[in-house]
């Protein structure tokens, strides 16, 4: 017998991974997935559990502890499923939405969270249902084809494409044919891990490009007024956050699809990256194989077959705030769009059904959705605009909310994510409510971004204050906390947030938050704001503002394991 027959070496995750997806095109073995489903959950095979279900926007619901009690940096499971529907550019009917409430009442249990990728997300659906739900949203127009997986993720827009009267471009047909060429289509059902895309006309960037595989924005090209965009690539979070190079090229329309779907090969066809799935993102390239913003170009040009025209210079906002909240003009008179806030993102199916109402009622039946899990009705007319915020505000979804209210996002948490430490959503509405009362003379756009585990589906690198869930060991056993990081930024000033080493239970974060928060009214110069104090202050001095007093620094935990491909919303 030889050696290796004696002692076999042991397949690693990504090898498993790999086979796994050359084996089956899950897009393509959607009736094998209802045959198992109809048998229930013991009946789904393993490899349809951990891996395929996925590309159906499908992947297993946490049993409430997170990752706690679990093993190799995942808790254990629960025998329901967590369901992502995919809403390209943010657009949705009133129909639809009704659709969805009416799945969520009978299959979910009521429950709804909007996603910081315009998505909407249900809980609680069991195996004998997943048939049921995924021809339901078929009926209505909608599906969860590839909202996890390692393939392309909802493409993300500017919800307000058509309507925004400071728009260079609606952007919107763009962000359908790339959905159209990239999911469902069994060229790229296989890519080393997700894959982002953002593309959007608005001067705001509201739908991230910073932060996306490919980040598309509209700009102006000086010598002939013509209409095209900017790219960038390999942006990203989770644990090694990196924000997107941008390219020296000006895409014009017609070119944008083939630039994304270069792009997307690039991707696909790099075996570096399908070696460790912990770092199997674009943004490897440009972190750990020497790629840089040359080389790229050169190598999406090579697969172009053409040259791109060279960059314009391009318009970057600063510190502008994107969440569109609030009753704003379009760009045609007597129009108004109407933004609700909603908090952390969790919604019901009866919201959802009264959303779907009011857009009938007041607007012309569209909805948008937003990266900040927010929603917006458009097409209201000025007559029907305090009519249709005090509805909002009726059902707890307010057009003017507290700056605490607007700038809070929260990922799903151990409620339902098998790799969360903390719970996010409970703890987030609380700690608002916490900072209203305590601060209600707070006057500046203000982004508390909570995440339950170091992945940062929450985003917390580019918040205001983004802090990251941990557990702290106590007599009483272990309790949820919270490591503190600040300054993150996108747009003109981006960077991402500081680890300022302060960590401290979950009871305490209100409090923290408020002696920052007052030392920076009563410290802060002419025209200061948040980003600017953060800067001029020292990570310890940070800490001792936050903690009340001097404290040594507190290390920021490693990740004890990789995030599975369908977590980040």
């Amino acid at each position: 017998m030889t050696n290796s027959v004696a002692n076999p070496v042991k397949e690693t995750k990504a090898q498993r991974a790999e086979r796994l997806k050359r084996a089956v095109n899950p897009w393509a073995s959607l009736e094998e997935l209802r045959g198992f489903a109809r048998r229930g959950f013991g009946a789904i095979p393993a490899e349809w559990i951990g891996t395929y279900l996925r590309w159906w926007g499908v992947y297993t619901q946490g049993d409430g502890a997170g990752v706690t009690g679990g093993a190799n940096g995942e808790g254990k499971a629960a025998p329901y499923f967590m369901v992502r529907v995919r809403v390209p550019n943010g657009a949705i009917t009133a129909q639809q939405m009704r659709a969805v409430a009416e799945i969520s009442r009978e299959h979910a249990r009521g429950t709804a969270d909007f996603t910081v990728r315009q998505n909407i997300q249900l809980h609680w659906v069991t195996a004998e249902s997943l048939p049921d739900v995924l021809d339901g949203l078929t009926r209505a127009g909608l599906t969860s084809m590839g909202a996890c997986g390692d393939v392309t993720r909802n493409v993300t827009g500017c919800p307000l494409a058509g309507i925004d009267a400071d728009e260079l471009i609606d952007a919107s047909p763009l962000v359908r044919e790339v959905t159209a060429r990239l999911v469902g289509n069994a060229e790229f059902y296989n890519l080393p891990r997700k894959f982002k895309v953002s593309i959007s006309g608005c001067p705001a960037w509201c739908s991230y490009p910073e932060i996306n595989d490919i980040g598309m924005t509209a700009v102006r090209r000086r010598r002939d007024g013509a209409i095209g965009f900017s790219v960038r690539v390999g942006g990203g979070l989770s644990t090694e956050p990196h924000l997107a190079a941008r390219l020296n090229a000006f895409v014009r329309w017609e070119q944008v699809l083939p630039v994304v779907e270069a792009v997307a090969s690039l991707f696909r066809d790099s075996e570096v990256l399908r070696q460790n799935r912990k770092r199997a993102r674009l943004k490897q390239l440009f972190l750990e194989h020497g790629w840089t913003p040359e080389t790229f170009l050169d190598e999406i040009q090579r697969r172009l077959g053409f040259a791109l025209d060279p960059a314009e210079p391009e318009r970057v906002p600063s510190d502008v705030y994107r969440d569109h909240v609030g009753v704003h003009a379009q760009k045609y008179p007597d129009l108004y769009y109407v933004g609700a806030s909603v908090l952390r993102g969790r919604t019901s199916a009866d919201q959802l059904h009264a959303l779907a109402s009011l857009a009938e009622r007041y607007g012309n039946g569209e909805l948008r959705t937003t990266n900040m899990q927010n929603v917006l009705i458009p097409n209201v007319h000025a007559k029907n605009v305090e009519r249709l915020a005090k509805e909002l505000e009726a059902i707890d979804l307010p057009a003017e909310a507290s700056v605490f209210w607007r700038g809070a996002i929260a990922c799903t948490g151990s409620e339902f994510c098998k790799l969360a430490l903390t719970e996010t959503k409970a703890f987030s509405r609380w700690v608002v409510e916490e900072l209203e009362e305590r601060l209600p003379e707070f006057d500046q756009s203000f982004k508390l971004h909570v995440t339950g585990c170091p992945n940062s589906c929450g985003q917390h690198w580019i918040a205001d204050i983004g802090i990251e869930g941990k557990k702290i060991k106590t007599d009483a056993g272990m309790i949820d906390a919270y490591y503190f990081c600040v300054g993150g930024a996108v747009g003109l000033h981006a960077g991402i947030a500081r680890p300022v080493g302060y960590r401290c239970p979950a009871a305490e974060v209100p409090e923290a938050i408020e002696r920052l928060l007052r030392h920076y009214l009563a410290q802060r110069g002419a025209a200061e704001n948040l980003r600017h104090y953060f800067g001029r202050h020292s990570n310890d001095e940070l800490r001792t503002i936050l903690a009340g007093r001097p404290t040594v620094a507190e290390e920021r935990d490693k990740p004890e394991g990789s995030i599975p491909a369908g977590v980040a919303g």
